[in-house]
Parts: structure tokens; sequence; C-alpha cells
């Protein structure tokens, strides 16, 4: 069904999950939260589909994806790990960036993929310099900018705001 190969469907099923993973994150925290249980299994299943695309991909920006998107996986989770970032006061915004990063380039894959194969045998785009298929990417990148514009204006009111609160009300968060 649909052309994809049995480790291609691996590779789809297991990064699936990180889609709605994503979308709750930014939807309740306004990013994704890596030291939660929803961002474990984001972490998971990004790892798993990122690392499969090596074995699947037919095009040299596939391979060029599936490296970036490690690479900013592990930054993303390794930041808060590191405490100069924090002493710095830049980490959760590396982390943020980061992880954002890595939500893009797993849509982009999969707003063209989506369009390739869909409907079976009769793809809404055949061609990569499609109209359609370029509209679609382009999209996805505002959303991105627009995104991690207000991840940022989020992350600076919460420091704002912890820097006037109490130590109690810090100690409850």
């Amino acid at each position: 069904m649909f052309g994809i190969s049995p480790l291609g469907w691996v590779h789809t099923i297991s990064s699936l999950p990180a889609i709605p993973l994503a979308i709750y994150m930014l939807a309740r925290y306004g990013r994704i939260v890596p030291r939660s249980k929803p961002g474990l299994v984001y972490f998971i299943s990004m790892l798993i589909g990122s690392a499969t695309v090596f074995l699947i991909a037919h095009q040299s920006a596939s391979f060029v994806i599936g490296a970036a998107t490690i690479v900013l996986l592990l930054a993303g989770y390794g930041i808060g790990r590191i405490s100069t970032f924090g002493r710095v006061g830049v980490g959760k915004y590396l982390e943020t960036i980061a992880l954002s990063l890595t939500a893009f380039l797993l849509m982009l894959p999969t707003v063209t993929e989506i369009l390739r194969r869909v409907p079976d045998g009769h793809p809404l785009v055949t061609e990569l310099n499609s109209p359609i298929l370029l509209g679609a990417q382009a999209i996805l990148f505002v959303m991105l900018i627009v995104g991690l514009t207000a991840q940022i204006i989020h992350l600076r009111r919460q420091g704002r705001l912890a820097a006037f609160a109490s130590p109690v009300e810090i100690s409850a968060e």
C-alpha cells in the first residue's frame, strides 16, 4: 500500500507518535519539554524515525534531514544537562529552538511524502517542484518562524514573572 516497504512502515509508524506529542506539548507547555513523559516518548519516536531514514532514503536531502534531526534532538535533550547554559540563562531558549527545529524537520518530509503518495495511485503531487508542495513547505516554514517567535516571547514572559514571584510561588512550580 502506498508503495512503502516493510522497513518504510517501521520508519513511518515509529515516527508518527512524535507529531501528536509535539502538538500536545506545544499546546500545554508552549514548547517541547524534554524532561517529561511525553518528551521521553517524543525523543524515542524521533530518534527511531530519524535513524531509520538512513536505511530507506533515496535522496541526499533525506540523509541531511535525518542527520540534522539527530544532531538537534541530541542537542535539545542535552542542553538542559549542561549547567553553564542554565547559569547564563540561555538553556531553555536553545533547547526550545533545537526541539522546535526537530518538529519542523519531521513535518517537512511528512507533508512531502503524504502529498506524493495520497490518494494511493493518484497522488496530489508528482513533482518535487510542484506549486502545491512548495506552498505546503512554505506554510510549514512560516509556522516554524511564527511558532519560534511565540515560544521565545512566552519564555521571556515566564522569566520576568519568575523574577517577581516570591520564593514560595517558585517552589510551588
